[in-house]
């Protein structure tokens, strides 16, 4: 059986491809000494997660404390949550997770430390910490090296929580002087923790980076092209899709709507519209509905016949991954057994 005769919209998933970008980020790892914990939030699949241990990855992080329930069941046993835990409802959980795995936690003030606290002495057992701090995302994280060392020191006091070091995400030349400033405080250098495919390829020049958690990386799409970070020879997710009407000569519609692609955008660097067309990269998809994308086509343009196939890149491919149960898989041109989205929509 070929691609051509898997019913659209589908997710197709080149094997090939997506184990070269597994050996290839790994290789770079091993090169400048990195330690490589990938997130699995890109694939969500125990199958893939295990290629990436496999190959010499020393855990997973994960994004979600069910995640992290989902990957423990797959037998993985070196897990990091690398989102702030809040409230007492989770406490039972991570406890859980803690008796049974190697858990380490992102904690970025009080009241995900003090989760945290709970967690571990409820388990009696040992929790390590990450200390996060913000380097430019604007997102979680402590804003100064003196917050990072007063929290620190707290978590260096608990009996049952281990310092680990400092954790970021982006990568940026920022990242670089708060560890270090940090380090000035603290009197000894402690681990730490990078993320992004973007700057995947550069990690190694951040002083003092000791392991990332690029995510991406084993898929690529528009956005990592658009960035410089991969070619369109090594993205190995696409969706299929087919042109089910032409209802002018400037339109035309296909299957895969919002539901296969997300409705996310790229830079301008980038491109436009919603996806690339890889057989059409001259046409924009222009808008989506949930169930229908609308391609913007010259008049006169010779392709996008009702009927045809395109192969369409995401702009974004996290999401879109997250919106399917299984992923069709390929080699060589010949359609193999479906990955299995283990952890899919799980976001408690």
């Amino acid at each position: 059986m070929g691609p051509a005769e898997l019913e659209t919209p589908v997710p197709v998933v080149d094997l090939d491809r997506l184990e070269a970008n597994i050996e290839k980020m790994q290789a770079y790892c091993n090169l400048h000494g990195l330690r490589l914990r990938p997130h699995i939030k890109t694939h969500k699949s125990a199958q893939i997660a295990k290629m990436q241990i496999n190959r010499g990855a020393v855990g997973l992080t994960c994004q979600k404390i069910r995640e992290a329930e989902v990957m423990e069941d797959a037998g993985f046993t070196d897990l990091l949550l690398s989102y702030p835990q809040v409230g007492v409802g989770r406490v039972s959980r991570l406890a859980w997770l803690a008796r049974r795995i190697n858990l380490s936690l992102y904690v970025d003030g009080e009241v995900s430390f003090e989760t945290a606290t709970q967690a571990a002495a409820a388990a009696e057992k040992t929790i390590g910490i990450w200390i996060d701090f913000d380097s430019g995302a604007f997102r979680t994280g402590v804003q100064t090296p003196e917050d990072a060392a007063r929290l620190a020191k707290s978590v260096d006091e608990h009996p049952f929580l281990i310092f680990v070091g400092l954790a970021t995400y982006p990568l940026l030349p920022r990242s670089a002087d708060f560890y270090a400033e940090f380090v000035a405080l603290w009197g000894r250098p402690v681990g730490f923790s990078g993320a992004g495919t973007p700057t995947a390829w550069t990690a190694h020049e951040t002083k003092g980076l000791t392991e990332v958690r690029q995510g991406t990386y084993v898929f690529h799409d528009r956005s990592t092209v658009g960035d410089g970070s991969a070619t369109l020879d090594e993205c190995a997710y696409h969706v299929l899709s087919t042109v089910i009407a032409r209802p002018t000569s400037t339109r035309a519609i296909l299957d895969a709507g919002s539901k296969s692609l997300t409705s996310d955008r790229v830079s301008p660097s980038g491109g436009d519209g919603f996806g690339l067309i890889l057989e059409y990269p001259d046409l924009s998809i222009v808008r989506l509905y949930e169930e229908h994308a609308v391609v913007s086509v010259p008049d006169g343009h010779p392709g996008l016949s009702v009927g045809e196939r395109v192969t369409i890149l995401p702009n974004h491919v996290c999401p879109s991954v997250n919106l399917h149960d299984r992923l069709q898989t390929v080699r060589s041109g010949v359609v193999q057994a479906p990955i299995e989205i283990t952890a899919r929509g799980l976001n408690r």
